[in-house]
């Protein structure tokens, strides 16, 4: 007996959403907002620039790689595709050719809570990669166990289908569309005060001058 599920394509972020998003960076988030934000020890495994998408969600199980075999051939442009392994770290479950369809799909970028393999060929693909590490044992077509388009849980972070998903060589934050107007606006607002910062330590200012935060600092040491 299978236990595959398949859910639906969520209805994608609206451009309107990823052209805002796309102009914040992730840590600027990191300053003010706590939840989102997928475990460091998944890290970008190419050259990555800024990058924003609809997420679409996979549980792929142990070594029965089926699941992805069905995604890769749903993704639409813009979709960022987010696997759960299952806790499993020792087998690659995306390499060079399943990464080559996902980018002739169109896809904003891949994360995989787990070990991908090629590493060559995904540089030379050039599709923005974040995993945690790399494995030379690879996963084979079982057809057996799997999700798509469920909600997962994704480097400690509970990725429904439908969410925005921001990232850079820093890191990875999913958000619910709804919050991620607010977050992404008010982020906006911090980096532009970043750069008058910028402008006065440049200038000769101290950083707790700069910040405000010296008289902070004294009344905390008295």
């Amino acid at each position: 007996m299978t236990a595959i599920e398949r859910g639906e394509l969520p209805p994608p972020c609206t451009l309107q959403l990823l052209a805002l998003l796309k102009e914040v960076e992730p840590a600027t988030i990191g300053h003010f907002h706590d939840r989102g934000f997928l475990h460091g020890r998944i890290k970008a495994m190419t050259a990555v620039a800024r990058s924003v998408g609809t997420a679409v969600t996979v549980r792929c199980e142990g070594s029965d790689g089926s699941i992805l075999h069905h995604a890769l051939g749903q993704l639409r442009a813009g979709d960022f595709l987010l696997v759960d392994r299952a806790g499993d770290e020792t087998i690659a479950c995306m390499g060079g050719a399943s990464m080559l369809a996902a980018r002739l799909r169109g896809v904003a970028g891949v994360v995989v809570d787990g070990c991908v393999t090629d590493i060559e060929e995904l540089r030379e693909l050039g599709v923005p990669v974040w995993a945690r590490g790399l494995s030379a044992r690879t996963t084979r077509a079982g057809g057996q166990s799997g999700s798509f388009c469920r909600p997962v849980d994704c480097g400690g972070v509970r990725v429904h289908p439908g969410d925005a998903v921001l990232a850079d060589e820093n890191g990875v934050l999913v958000m619910s569309p709804d919050e991620a107007w607010a977050l992404a606006r008010k982020a906006i607002g911090l980096q532009q005060t970043e750069q008058q910062t910028l402008t006065r330590l440049r200038a000769g200012e101290s950083y707790s001058d700069v910040l405000e935060t010296r008289l902070v600092f004294q009344e905390a040491a008295a």
